[in-house]
């Protein structure tokens, strides 16, 4: 039998979590290990280890408890702005194998800088390079809308 993973024993109610939302499609929850008081997780609670994989309605449904809790979340704990990210995949740092936004209010001077010095390559592609890497992914967009 394969075990649920963290994210479905919570919405299961299998697993304690501090619930700040929840709707038919999306649940979120405090993060137990915060990088920030007020670190919330919102997911969808369709098992999807990835953004890609989502239903359009998932998606929908995630964005909008984004869109509804990000400014609450940020008044909750006195926070002036936030750093909203999804880590896709395990090469990207994600732990837990379920579709999951965060949200992390931040404060200045809390050292956290900027989410794209995540992974910067330290070099800045060439236009030729850019626009090879754009033909791509629009090309990539036809062929699966077709």
């Amino acid at each position: 039998m394969q075990r649920r993973c963290i994210f479905c024993r919570i919405i299961g109610g299998e697993a304690p979590a501090h619930k700040v939302y929840e709707d038919e499609r999306v649940l979120a929850f405090l993060d137990i290990y915060p990088s920030a008081p007020g670190h919330t997780l919102i997911i969808p609670k369709a098992h999807v280890a990835r953004v890609e994989d989502l239903s359009e309605e998932d998606a929908a449904a995630l964005f909008r408890a984004l869109h509804r809790l990000v400014g609450r979340i940020q008044a909750a704990v006195g926070a002036p702005a936030s750093t909203i990210g999804v880590n896709n995949g395990p090469e990207s740092g994600q732990e837990v194998p379920h579709v999951h936004i965060h949200v992390i209010p931040r404060f200045r001077g809390d050292r956290g800088g900027i989410i794209q010095g995540i992974a910067r390559s330290g070099r800045r592609p060439s236009g030729e390079e850019l626009r090879r890497i754009a033909e791509r992914i629009r090309e990539l967009s036809a062929a699966s809308d077709a």
